[in-house]
């Protein structure tokens, strides 16, 4: 099993993409987040990258084939098919990577603020077990996120996401009502059985070397990606 998060440095995008832009629905030249993808599948020495049409929604997938350039809207997928990495790709919105080493099964989900309430990390995992995954055998990393010291949100939205995920009632730095993502996702993960929940506690509002959709806009996207060797 292997996982690796980008940042923004090393592609061919040009500002305020700069550089390494993997997202395509971001206003950035075709051609550069074509050959940035190629780039970070040959960096990663997989076969492919499998990206999705992220749409904040919970349906998940299983994929053994990359969706080409027409992917259907999705906010996780799954394989058993080694060389083939997931992406999830996010701009303050936290990856979910999954992997039973046992079943030899990894999955990815992009859980930003709605798709965090809606639950699709527990879609994913719930998918992965349908589909002979054990989540008691499960490992998961939340990538880089909006951290709950600087996700400022209207004190109604936190009330209604809280009012869901609990865990994700905070406040800012600055006093302000706020939500913490990650904390809501490892809820959500514990409670559908899984113990071994990591994080990377990059901020990346605060983390310039990562893209944030509330730090900069227009802006690139970053990606969380997981595979079998």
């Amino acid at each position: 099993m292997h996982v690796a998060v980008t940042d923004r440095h090393g592609g061919v995008s040009t500002p305020p993409y700069g550089s390494r832009n993997l997202g395509g629905m971001v206003g950035d030249d075709p051609a550069a987040v074509r050959a940035n993808r190629a780039a970070l599948a040959a960096e990663l020495r997989v076969r492919a990258v499998v990206f999705m049409r992220q749409v904040h929604g919970t349906d998940v997938a299983f994929v053994s084939e990359p969706f080409g350039d027409e992917p259907p809207a999705l906010d996780g997928v799954f394989t058993t098919e080694p060389g083939l990495a997931l992406a999830s790709l996010g701009a303050d919105c936290p990856a979910v990577l999954v992997a039973d080493p046992a079943a030899r099964m990894v999955g990815a989900a992009h859980s930003g603020r709605p798709g965090t309430e809606a639950g699709i990390a527990t879609a994913l995992v719930e998918a992965m077990a349908g589909k002979g995954a054990d989540p008691a055998r499960m490992v998961a990393l939340i990538g880089p996120g909006a951290c709950g010291r600087c996700y400022e949100v209207p004190a109604e939205l936190r009330g209604r996401v809280a009012g869901k995920v609990p865990q994700t009632w905070s406040t800012t730095s600055w006093q302000t009502p706020a939500l913490d993502l990650r904390a809501g996702i490892e809820a959500q993960l514990r409670e559908a059985g899984l113990a071994d929940v990591r994080h990377d506690a990059r901020c990346t509002i605060e983390s310039e070397e990562l893209y944030s959709h509330r730090r900069e806009q227009p802006g690139g996207r970053f990606a969380g990606l997981i595979w079998l060797a």
